[in-house]
């Protein structure tokens, strides 16, 4: 019995594995052909959000990178300050407010600044913008501003990266104010004398901004473009800054928005080109001077600064790992508290950050304040500053790995195996409950791989193309199970109508306990009946046989609509016998209780017809019952031309010879042993004897049927007490003795059968007694 479900499983891949094979290989073709048409992007972005934060998002806070935030007390502490806002206007503040807060951030021993802004404006006082650059060229602090390209910016001529980078120190800059920070004057620079910024050729501003990048493996940079109102690409050049900084600031770097269609950030490009010179971002230009590096390398599936290389998609992009929201990842560090302490080292006070905030860190500034304007969305929340994206490139590029997708390859590979399990499975199993959940789990068992590899990889694999794929195969493979059952379930409606009560049917294929046709060994219940003396009856018609037709007729529906009440199965029907079955096809634990009351009914509706036969002067009709329960074989039989479902086995044989047994004991309804253990707790029943059945040594105990449990008659029930007192003293070979008792029964109930039949054997014993006595009757053929 447990090799059954293996031997199904075999035969269901045996019969339909090409099947399988094919809505699989068509389910993977359909998802890759939506994917490839962008159909399922809104859906991958969606799901790679939702694994990016669940298994990327909580890495803690970084301890390489600060942001100090232009943030809303910033804006509203300068603002509100008479003194501050004086010497550093309204946002956007004057270049002299960024050289102090370069000027506190070198004395906290800050590693580099990354201004994530662009100073592409020169202030209305030129001597700002001088002194900021003054600033930065005395302390030396590697300070990296951004810039943004414009489709109406000039294009610069092709840099010479083999020439050096161009200063722009003025004859007469005015020095930076070293003195405490007075409290009844403005702070600015000092006068000097008259100054003016040199002059840059477009020369040297093409060596200021662009840098060196070398493409291997023939991958192309991404066109600094974009697309006009009639369509057609044109390209974007660099705004170039104020001439003051050239030289001064280390380093500038596109800080253009990278944003997917839906405007949300996910991914990083590092390096552009407007078709003259090429241009990298901003974090990979301040990490390049971190590293040493004098280029940026980039390959189908590499990006080198200097000795230290990250894995990158083969178009040369990368998605971010951000880590969580900004301030999840990063340490906020408000600008206003930067400025505070520059005030307070030079008025020789403690400041109040810790010593410890921007030692040996990069620190980028940035806003965060959403009246900054600089407010995007990432995976994570739609209303993340913009400075998170600045940060997270420059973290990975200190110390952390991109996120890659994964080879086409893997992800198709991966589609077909989900469409491919989900066929066979659900093919296979034709299990309801599966094929509700199969969907939900395997969507979620897709995003926990997705989410497992990107959390030890840092790999992308696809996860709407394969859910799709195994969403579209599962419903493939449920509309072949639905066709596969219908044909099922139109042979079982054909093959049992007849056979079984048509609501026993229904309730058969809706449980979905449909049998197995191809044949299995299982306990059921069988009835045997017949009409006694059928002959004798039959001769009473030989002159108008039609009559003898309708009249059989009559009485086999009449105990066939009794059995099939119950639950029974018709067999077939052989003359006026009456074969059924119960507990098969369909799986009845009380099979054997049915049969009992399915007997008990037979009979009482054979006593109704005999009454409507003699008012109509038919022959009298008696019918004979013979019930036993064991183990069959039951399945399809017959051959090419005519099969049925039936029963074969020692316990169908038993119950055609306990049918016939009751005119030997005078009995109508006789049970064999293993029935009336099943149903003991629901029957009335007279031990009749132990027989012996022909080419069986062992001897079985057999018993007639009376009533079911409680409805046996008193007067009956005493005349079943006498029979088993004559019984017993019958099988100790006291046959006068039993004999008396049958006797005193048979004079108060002469119509008993078995009491009769008993008597009948003590009676002959006592004349001729047996030479070999055991108290077994031999039940022949």
């Amino acid at each position: 019995m447990v090799g059954e479900p293996w031997k199904t499983i075999q035969q269901r891949w045996r019969d339909h594995g090409r099947v399988m094979l094919r809505i699989a290989l068509v389910a993977t073709l359909v998802a890759w052909a939506s994917e490839s048409a962008g159909l399922l992007m809104n859906a991958e972005h969606g799901a790679y959000g939702k694994a990016l934060s669940m298994f990327l998002g909580n890495q803690g806070l970084s301890s390489h990178v600060v942001v100090v935030a232009i943030d809303q007390p910033t804006l509203d502490g300068i603002s509100q300050d008479e003194q501050l806002r004086t010497n550093f206007g309204n946002w956007p503040y004057t270049r002299t407010l960024w050289a102090r807060i370069a000027q506190e951030l070198k004395a906290a021993g800050a590693k580099a600044v990354l201004f994530d802004a662009v100073m592409d404006e020169r202030a209305s006082d030129e001597s700002a913008d001088l002194g900021f650059a003054q600033v930065l060229r005395e302390t030396n602090l590697p300070f990296y501003v951004g810039m943004v390209t414009n489709g109406t910016a000039t294009p610069l001529p092709r840099a010479d990266f083999q020439a050096p980078v161009p200063r722009t120190t003025p004859e007469a800059a005015p020095p930076a104010q070293d003195d405490t920070f007075p409290e009844d004057a403005p702070e600015e620079f000092e006068d000097g004398p008259a100054t003016a910024t040199p002059a840059l050729t477009r020369q040297d501003l093409a060596r200021a901004l662009a840098f060196p990048v070398i493409q291997t493996d023939g991958l192309p940079l991404p066109a600094l473009q974009y697309t006009s109102s009639d369509g057609t690409h044109k390209p974007r050049y660099p705004v170039p800054p104020t001439p003051a900084l050239v030289g001064s600031v280390h380093g500038f770097g596109l800080v253009d928005t990278e944003a997917d269609n839906d405007g949300i950030m996910r991914i990083t490009r590092f390096a552009y080109s407007d078709g003259i010179n090429t241009y990298v971002t901003l974090p990979v230009r301040m990490v390049a001077d971190l590293l040493g590096a004098k280029e940026v390398t980039l390959s189908v599936h590499t990006l080198r600064l200097g000795e230290r290389t990250w894995p990158v998609n083969p178009d040369g992009s990368a998605a971010l790992d951000y880590g969580g929201q900004l301030y999840q990842r990063f340490r906020l560090v408000s600008l206003l508290s930067v400025l505070q302490d520059w005030i307070r080292r030079k008025e020789g006070k403690p400041v109040e950050l810790d010593a410890d905030t921007f030692r040996g860190k990069v620190v980028i500034i940035g806003g965060t304040t959403p009246g900054l304007n600089d407010i995007k969305a990432t995976p994570f929340s739609s209303t993340e500053p913009g400075v998170a994206k600045q940060a997270a490139v420059v973290e990975t590029l200190l110390s952390g790995q991109f996120i890659t997708r994964a080879h086409w390859s893997v992800n198709l590979g991966i589609t077909f195996l989900a469409a491919l399990l989900s066929a066979v499975l659900l093919m296979t199993a034709r299990w309801t409950p599966l094929e509700v959940a199969w969907p939900l789990g395997l969507v979620f068992g897709l995003y926990l791989l997705t989410g497992m590899l990107l959390k030890t990889s840092h790999t992308h694999v696809f996860t709407a193309m394969p859910s799709f794929a195994g969403i579209g195969a599962s419903v493939a493979a449920l509309a072949f199970n639905h066709l596969v059952a219908n044909r099922e379930t139109k042979f079982i409606r054909q093959a049992f109508s007849h056979f079984m009560e048509p609501k026993l049917v229904e309730q058969m294929i809706r449980s979905r306990q449909l049998p197995r046709l191809d044949g299995e060994n299982k306990e059921i219940t069988a009835f045997f009946s017949d009409i006694r003396g059928f002959s004798t009856f039959s001769e009473h018609f030989k002159e108008d046989p039609r009559q003898l037709v309708r009249i059989l007729n009559t009485y086999l529906t009449t105990v066939s609509g009794a059995l099939l009440r119950e639950g029974g199965c018709l067999d077939k029907y052989i003359g006026d016998a009456v074969v059924c079955l119960f507990g098969a096809p369909m799986d009845q634990q009380d099979h054997a209780i049915r049969a009992c009351r399915g007997a008990l009914a037979a009979k009482a509706a054979v006593e109704t017809l005999r009454v409507d036969f003699r008012q109509k002067g038919f022959p009298d009709v008696y019918t004979r019952i013979g019930v036993n329960s064991a183990v069959n074989f039951v399945g399809n039989f017959g051959s090419d031309q005519l099969f049925s479902y039936t029963a074969i086995g020692d316990g169908m044989n038993l119950a055609a010879r306990l049918e016939g047994a009751n005119k030997a004991y005078g009995s109508v309804i006789m049970i064999g042993p293993r029935t009336y253990e099943l149903a003991k707790d629901h029957i009335e029943v007279r031990e009749l004897d132990r027989v012996r059945v022909a080419g069986k040594t062992e001897a079985v105990t057999v018993y007639e049927l009376l009533a079911l449990k409680g409805q046996l008659a008193p007067e009956q029930r005493r005349t079943v007490t006498h029979y088993h007192e004559a019984l017993a003293l019958f099988r100790q070979a006291r046959f006068a003795d039993a004999a008396a008792v049958l006797e005193a029964e048979a004079a108060r109930a002469p119509e008993d059968g078995p009491t009769g039949k008993l008597l009948e054997r003590c009676r002959e014993y006592l004349e001729t007694p047996p030479e070999k006595f055991d108290g077994v009757a031999n039940l022949e053929k």
